[in-house]
């Protein structure tokens, strides 16, 4: 165990670790370290009292003496089962509370990262970090605290009974111990391999599961259960084989230690027994001795597991700590403000942006789009009319230039007040798990039962909604999977509506809707943009026509820009070209 805290990296996490748990839960772990104390000190107890009790039975063959000597027996392990209690207890909720601690820290700190980390990390290795991870830290902490506290004490209480008792057996007894050691130190490498991978293969069976879930009516209308069965199967027998090698690596410590406790005790009940019959030696230190021994081995075990356990629950830790230690590429300027009211108009001044290295999608781009006036952007797919929108919103941050709202640019300002003053439908509609009311509210949380109803009506969803078994209140099951596409949709058109923004994002909103409730959203919208800052992306001409200002978006510049009648006037223009071959039905 002392290899495993004197490597560098393990020592970095520990220290980490113990510091942040043990500061935050002190009264709980002072509680469980007392009682591991007393539980140690009873275990010495115990075999201290052996020496009496075979003294008092063989050699004094007093019967006062035996009460006293059985009374005190009964209060030592009176009091080691008491102590035991308030050290699990204690343990137990402090290691609770560990896991919900650190999984919420792990999850704000998910939350503060922007569209970029999402990129980086599977969904399913989040879910993994999020979930063992905590476990794993809780483990870390009990290891250390018990092995060095409970395990270790106990230990050094019957060296001492042991070496006050027979000195020169306890020589022999301890000459086994660096074979011990070598032997776990070979498997504790093992297993951190092995625990790598064990995690990869247990966020590989979220994985498959989650693209079971999410794709559904692909995997069903293609047949292709037998080749998500089969990948399932693959991953769930690749967390069981890793499993079953780490268990039978932590196995190994006990034959290991096993045959060397054997060959130890065996040698000194020989050694004790020419003592006590050749020369003369009283048998009562020789059993408190042996007593002291045999108790010594569980903790000594114990002790050689923790090299092994540890170094799997660090893997988990170490894990955890990636994602807390991962910098924030959008963070808030340390002097951020809210952003000042204002009209909300939305420029664009000399921004560079691009989502890889070398890749740009904008170069100096300057954009107007005026205060409460709607703007279209059009163009062929990757000319960057969502990267325009995930800009507006501070998704990205620009590599060069400025977003600016009402004249502050939004890097200085708050990311709350930013958001505030957006809402948002985009054509991969999100829905949450819970109740069509719940769903809606979520555009603005302290809405009243009506407000909610009302933009339900002015979306076009209210009808459909009334259809459904429990009306609002009808669960829709994850992502809505009880709804079709054009009714997630229309839901998703009714949380904007809803939250009552001074700007609107419109990223294909219209994608999924039939001609009829297409025709119905149109009427909405001319009420929903008046006085508000609305940006759309949309391929139907019924949608863009709409807009006071139309902007034609090539290899991330602006190619041309009016309105429609405008634009559909210049014959040899790119918006024109959208229009004669269709790519505007």
């Amino acid at each position: 165990m002392l290899k495993t805290l004197r490597s560098a990296a393990n020592q970095k996490v520990i220290v980490r670790l113990l510091e942040d748990s043990l500061r935050t839960h002190a009264p709980a772990y002072s509680v469980a370290i007392a009682a591991m104390l007393v539980v140690a000190a009873m275990t010495g107890a115990s075999a201290w009292v052996m020496r009496d009790v075979t003294n008092g039975f063989v050699v004094s063959r007093d019967p006062s003496n035996i009460y006293m000597i059985g009374a005190a027996v009964a209060a030592i392990f009176i009091i080691k089962g008491m102590a035991s209690y308030v050290e699990a207890l204690s343990l137990s909720r402090a290691g609770n509370a560990i896991v919900a601690e650190r999984q919420r820290k792990v999850y704000d700190r998910m939350l503060e990262h922007g569209i970029e980390f999402y990129h980086s990390f599977s969904s399913s290795d989040l879910i993994t970090r999020l979930t063992k991870s905590a476990q794993a830290a809780r483990r870390v902490v009990e290891i250390m605290v018990t092995s060095l506290v409970r395990d270790l004490c106990s230990l050094v209480a019957l060296l001492a009974v042991m070496i006050v008792q027979q000195p020169y057996l306890s020589l022999i007894a301890l000459v086994f111990g660096p074979g011990a050691i070598y032997g776990v130190n070979r498997l504790r490498k093992r297993v951190r391999r092995m625990v790598e991978k064990e995690y990869l293969s247990a966020a590989r069976i979220v994985h498959v599961l989650q693209e079971t879930v999410f794709g559904v009516r692909i995997v069903k209308s293609f047949n292709l259960e037998g080749t998500m069965r089969n990948q399932m199967h693959e991953a769930v027998a690749d967390v069981q084989r890793r499993a079953n090698s780490i268990t039978r690596i932590e196995a190994a410590t006990s034959p290991i230690m096993e045959t060397l406790a054997g060959l130890a005790i065996a040698g000194v009940i020989i050694t004790s027994g020419y003592l006590v019959l050749e020369k003369g030696q009283t048998p009562g230190e020789t059993m408190a001795f042996i007593t002291a021994l045999l108790l010594a081995y569980e903790p000594a075990k114990r002790l050689a597991r923790t090299r092994v356990s540890l170094e799997a629950a660090l893997v988990g830790v170490r894990m955890m700590f990636e994602i807390a230690d991962r910098p924030l590429k959008l963070a808030e300027a340390p002097d951020a403000r809210p952003l000042s009211a204002g009209p909300g108009e939305i420029r664009f001044e000399n921004v560079g942006f691009s989502y890889r290295d070398g890749v740009p999608v904008f170069q100096d781009l300057d954009l107007i789009f005026p205060a409460g006036r709607m703007t279209a952007l059009v163009g062929v797919s990757g000319s960057g009319k969502s990267t325009v929108m995930n800009l507006v919103m501070r998704l990205y941050d620009p590599d060069r230039g400025r977003v600016l709202v009402d004249g502050q640019d939004i890097r200085q300002a708050t990311v709350h007040s930013l958001r505030e003053k957006i809402a948002y439908v985009s054509q991969d509609t999100f829905l949450f798990d819970g109740t069509v009311m719940h769903n809606i509210r979520m555009g603005r949380q302290d809405a009243s039962d009506e407000d909610v109803i009302a933009a339900a009506r002015a979306a076009n969803a209210h009808d459909f909604i009334m259809r459904m078994p429990c009306g609002y209140q009808t669960h829709i099951g994850e992502n809505g999977l009880a709804l079709s596409g054009g009714q997630r949709q229309r839901l998703s058109i009714a949380r904007a509506m809803l939250r009552n923004a001074q700007i609107l994002l419109l990223d294909e909103a219209t994608s999924a809707l039939d001609a009829e409730s297409e025709s119905l959203f149109r009427d909405a919208l001319e009420h929903l943009k008046e006085g508000r800052t609305t940006i759309v992306i949309a391929h139907r001409l019924s949608t863009v026509a709409q807009a006071d200002n139309i902007i034609v978006m090539a290899d991330g510049q602006v190619a041309e820009q009016g309105p429609h009648a405008d634009l559909v006037a210049m014959r040899a223009g790119g918006y024109r070209r959208l229009y004669d071959f269709q790519l505007l039905p």
